[in-house]
């Protein structure tokens, strides 16, 4: 590790660091609807919020299994919650937390509205 000081800044770049690792795994998993809500000055919990969806169960515990492993080796953690029924996944990685649902699971409980501050797009209900 680094002996430097963890400035604001520093932690920030960190983080979009951490983000861009983010969303290219879900890409290369072929997540769907990949929404990314900024939370740095709106929230402590993280900086960055990510809600991407999965085709079934099977893939929504692949995307999360796989992203937690690219972050490990990455150097940063990763805690999981929801593997086991793989409906709703989420993975607390610090400065990025990772919500992955299967489609009606995501659309019932609509994370995107909760948490947009006005900046997300509404998500279609289909």
């Amino acid at each position: 590790m680094d002996p430097l000081p963890l400035t604001a800044d520093r932690q920030l770049a960190e983080a979009k660091q951490l983000h861009a690792l983010v969303l290219a795994s879900l890409d290369d998993d072929q997540a769907q609807e990949v929404v990314s809500i900024p939370l740095a000055g709106k929230s402590n919990i993280a900086d960055f919020m990510v809600i991407a969806s999965g085709r079934s169960t099977r893939q929504v515990a692949s995307m999360a299994q796989k992203l937690a492993e690219r972050i490990k080796e990455s150097g940063g953690t990763a805690r999981i919650e929801g593997l086991t029924n793989a409906d709703w996944v989420l993975i607390d990685a610090g400065d990025v937390i990772v919500h992955l649902f299967r489609p009606e699971v995501r659309t019932f409980y609509n994370l995107e509205r909760m948490w947009a501050f006005g900046d997300a797009p509404e998500t279609p209900n289909a």
